[in-house]
């Protein structure tokens, strides 16, 4: 049946009233239904999510990954149900049997939005302030394309990135250092809308946040406007003056009433985060005049949602014609267009990699990094990336590139200023995006300051390169603040996340080209502030695309005893296995820079690096100890650290925390009783 969008102003707007009260009812209902979640929010902004869904987001359900689409992001993902019902009633595939199965196992609802798991999502939500720093991401990546792609005749990136953030979200101080990014670089083609409904799970907000949001917000050179959330035509009109800013992000505040509609829990904690109830549900539809029965949504509302659906479709088509034109008269931009979104890599990198000769001087693995960074930056133009105000030091600029500033977004440099948790969330929101390979970097012991984004780049599987550098307490004199210990083995605790410690500057390379083919999920390259050797047998295609490999193997029988190390103490161990051939014993020294890739080896090759009945094994790596048993067994030792460093020499710290050759060599002959 084909129903028409009423002409009558009265009638339209008796409509959208309808159509609003669906969405906070539907939300109630599968939040009462689940028996957990968060009703409030989605009751709250519904008149904001119509508005945005029917009248001025860009769109197509039945092509979710369109790459011209707006980006809209649910920031604060506790009130997923507002999402979900969008989606459904918007025709993407997200049935009303799937919104009855909120929260449930194997579900296309969860609790909080995953990206991956329902189309229409544009990334996993729900730790506060997450998505807030996705979206500035998403919006500069859709400068950094359209830089590089439009013509002036053909603007195949033009969008918008919208957001729904809470006071929670602007709480968490990765809002902070995100919006101030995006208010540096002028992000005008951002509308962020903030729910400001004065509650959080405790109660008032003014229990713990006194703050002028309008304030901080145009401090950080945002252009800020206010409007009653409830009010569609206002909340329509901010968005518009926010779409025409093109100098500032837009942040607009919306005051709402949490579980608007609720007759005894609107404007209250009690609905933030549990259901109604069934009483209170019933008085909700009551207080709201809605009879119809429970997930029923009228025809009249569902051709309102459908027509804005079909109006994306219609604009996605076009697009479609004008890049059909960019092709034929581009073709070279195009083909480049196509490989990047299809995250594939040019052929033959191996060959542009830089090489080492065991002669030559030796070279930290972050200075390695560099060199890798520049020669592969001239065959894979997406790779984009930069450092915490530390890039002289990660060694990650790219050479005769521009830095990406206001007005300049054609640059290859970022410069994410003293902010590791804004710059891992933004990392995310570029790859999210699409069309950019992005990499950020630090000192390892600052992983810990953008944690909660890595942890959610490995969930969403996106492939976000770390380069975390000054990898141990051998950085020296910095002492204990600055000397990573337990970083190391907690990156190595998060699932998806590839974690690669590198042996030399061969294997450096080696480790970049692996992060790059790795498009399953994030890798961390864990890479020293100290010189290194060159070592023989270390490289690409020499085991390191393994995980793990023999570096120097015992002659003739089984090994006495195995060493294995990782990183700057492989050279250590080789050193150790020179000084026990001496003693009489037959070494093997196994190099294990990639613990995740030599666990997914076929067993009979792990055998073959580690013989199961070699059982004298010995651990060398400057980190906590944490995890290393896995790999060494009941009778093997582990050489680590289970104290925070010190500030000394380096060589200094290497004698006092055992790690020379002959110091290691002696554990071993310890090892074997001898």
């Amino acid at each position: 049946m084909t129903i028409k969008i009423p002409a009558d102003p009265k009638v339209k707007a008796e409509l959208e009233e309808l159509a609003v009260k669906a969405i906070r009812v539907l939300a109630a209902e599968a939040v009462e239904k689940a028996r957990s979640g968060h009703p409030g929010l989605p009751m709250g902004c519904a008149d904001i999510a119509f508005v945005l869904f029917t009248q001025l987001l860009k769109f197509n359900p039945r092509n979710p990954s369109w790459p011209d689409r707006d980006r809209f992001v649910l920031s604060a993902g506790h009130g997923s149900m507002l999402l979900y019902s969008m989606l459904h009633l918007s025709g993407y595939d997200l049935s009303m049997d799937d919104l009855k199965q909120f929260r449930q196992w194997g579900s296309k609802t969860p609790g909080h939005p995953e990206y991956g798991e329902t189309p229409g999502i544009e990334t996993t939500t729900g730790p506060l302030g997450q998505g807030f720093g996705n979206a500035v991401g998403m919006a500069i990546a859709e400068r950094l394309l359209a830089a590089r792609f439009n013509t002036p005749e053909q603007p195949i990136v033009d969008h918008h990135t919208y957001a729904i953030c809470s006071d929670g979200d602007l709480m968490e101080g990765v809002s902070h250092e995100a919006a101030s990014i995006a208010g540096h670089l002028k992000l005008g083609k951002i509308v962020f809308i903030y729910d400001d409904n004065g509650i959080t799970i405790e109660g008032h907000t003014d229990l713990a946040f006194s703050e002028n949001i309008a304030r901080r917000f145009e401090a950080y050179g945002w252009h800020v406007l206010k409007v009653n959330g409830h009010d569609r035509r206002a909340v329509a009109a901010a968005i518009e003056a926010g779409r025409r800013e093109v100098q500032k992000p837009t942040l607009i505040i919306a005051k709402t009433t949490i579980a608007c509609g609720s007759p005894n829990k609107a404007g209250t904690h009690e609905a933030h985060g549990s259901p109604l109830g069934e009483e209170e549900l019933a008085l909700t539809r009551k207080n709201l005049g809605w009879d119809q029965p429970p997930f029923t949504v009228p025809d009249e509302v569902r051709a309102l949602f459908k027509a804005a659906g079909e109006a994306g479709e219609a604009k996605n088509r076009k697009w479609s014609q004008v890049f059909d034109d960019y092709r034929g008269k581009y073709p070279d931009k195009a083909a480049l267009w196509d490989r990047i979104h299809a995250r594939k890599l040019p052929e033959g990198l191996a060959s542009v990699l830089p090489a080492w000769k065991p002669e030559d001087k030796p070279i930290a693995t972050r200075a390695a990094s560099g060199k890798t960074i520049n020669a592969l930056a001239k065959a894979i133009p997406e790779l984009i990336g930069g450092s915490a105000d530390l890039a002289p030091s990660t060694n990650t600029l790219v050479e005769k590139e521009a830095s990406i500033a206001a007005g300049n977004y054609g640059g290859r440099n970022f410069h994410f200023g003293i902010r590791e948790h804004g710059m891992g969330s933004i990392l995310n929101g570029l790859s999210l995006h699409g069309g950019i390979r992005p990499y950020g970097a630090t000192f390892l012991i600052f992983s810990d300051y953008m944690r909660p984004a890595v942890r959610l780049a490995a969930l969403m599987h996106q492939p976000v390169i770390y380069v975390f550098t000054h990898d141990s307490v051998f950085l020296g004199e910095d002492g204990p603040t600055h000397q990573p210990i337990e970083h190391i083995p907690s990156l190595r605790a998060i699932p998806n996340l590839r974690v690669i410690r590198p042996a030399d500057a061969n294997e450096t390379a080696a480790a970049w080209l692996l992060a790059l083919e790795n498009t399953n999920g994030p890798t961390a390259l864990v890479l020293t502030r100290q010189n290194l050797p060159i070592l023989n047998g270390a490289g690409y295609g020499k085991g390191i695309e393994r995980g793990g490999y023999v570096i120097d193997k015992e002659s003739g029988g089984d090994p006495e005893v195995i060493l294995i190390a990782s990183g700057s103490e492989v050279a250590v161990a080789l050193e150790a296995a020179r000084i026990l051939r001496e003693r009489q014993v037959k070494p093997r020294v196994v190099n294990l820079p990639c613990w995740d890739l030599f666990a997914s080896q076929p067993k009979e090759y792990r055998d073959a690096v580690l013989p199961p009945k070699a059982t004298r094994r010995l651990a060398i790596e400057a980190a906590a100890p944490f995890g290393w048993e896995r790999w060494v067994g009941a009778e093997g030792k582990v050489i680590g650290l289970e104290r925070f460093g010190a500030s000394a020499p380096l060589k200094a710290l290497a004698e006092k925390f055992g790690f020379t050759g002959p110091q290691v060599a002696e554990a071993a002959l310890k090892l074997l009783g001898k």
